[in-house]
């Protein structure tokens, strides 16, 4: 079994823009080698917005060197890059937004969720490429909800975002070996899952709480991080609980990084906001 490292306390939640009330539950500068290939953990909401004229987001900004998911709950999600690139999220749906050598984007609430109002309920993680990957062209996978495979898991189900469970593969493509596994267990459910002995692995409650290993309790929005020894995880829940696995194999390589940029070296990162102040990221 993969033990316990240690259950992590809720952070301050802070704005995004004016449309994402994030809090960050890891960051590189934290965990960048505990949790590699993962990067960082916003987890966004659930907030209820009141209808509005104008769509709430955060405008244009860049990132280089890295992905980002981003998993929609509740609400709804446009996002647009300066390459003419853009996509809708809905409940249940998945973008895969590979960076790499360099995009400017924005994210924002879509106008139909911003006329309408409702609760907003999303995470966003960054997930590190290696350094030969880096500078490679940037690349959308935007993922819709039927395209994510469900298995049945001890009378819940786990959706295989990405990696595998059980035979069954997630559509997203990554660079190095990953599983997301978005997880619903009903209220008394259990499982006993598996995963790669050597892969760094977290768990996360989206909502709800659950008890794992049969002796830590984590709440909404904490993160509990494993050992990398062991294959079996145990999960289990009083009440209907929903949570995110991540298992990663390590990147074993230097991370420098600055705001929106992460790279190997110091060098490397004043080309990245060179290159952003020459418009050469799309």
């Amino acid at each position: 079994m993969k033990q316990i490292e240690e259950v992590l306390n809720i952070p301050a939640q802070h704005w995004v823009g004016d449309g994402f009330p994030v809090r960050t539950l890891f960051t590189y500068d934290n965990y960048g080698e505990a949790l590699s290939p993962f990067l960082l953990f916003d987890f966004a909401g659930p907030m209820e917005f009141p209808p509005a004229s104008r769509p709430r987001g955060v405008g244009q900004h860049p990132h280089r060197g890295f992905e980002t998911v981003t998993i929609v709950y509740e609400g709804e999600v446009d996002h647009k890059d300066l390459a003419g690139n853009s996509g809708h999220l809905k409940p249940g749906d998945v973008q895969w937004m590979t960076a790499a050598s360099g995009i400017v984007h924005q994210e924002f609430h879509s106008q139909s969720f911003t006329e309408q109002g409702g609760t907003f309920h999303a995470v966003q993680l960054w997930v590190n490429l290696p350094a030969k990957d880096k500078m490679s062209p940037p690349r959308y996978q935007d993922i819709p909800s039927s395209r994510i495979p469900t298995v049945a898991v001890n009378g819940g189900k786990l959706r295989v975002i990405a990696g595998e469970y059980d035979g069954t593969r997630g559509p997203a493509l990554t660079f190095t070996p990953i599983n997301i596994w978005d997880i619903t267990i009903p209220a008394g459910g259990k499982m006993e899952l598996t995963v790669p002995s050597g892969h760094n692995t977290a768990v996360v409650p989206v909502t709800g709480s659950v008890e794992l290993n049969q002796n830590k309790t984590a709440k909404t929005a904490q993160l509990v991080r494993f050992t990398r020894e062991g294959k079996a995880v145990h999960l289990s829940a009083q009440g209907e609980a929903r949570l995110l696995l991540l298992s990663g194999e390590p990147i074993a390589e230097p991370i420098a990084g600055q705001g929106p940029f992460v790279m190997n070296t110091e060098a490397e990162l004043v080309q990245a906001f060179d290159d952003y102040r020459k418009g050469l990221m799309g």
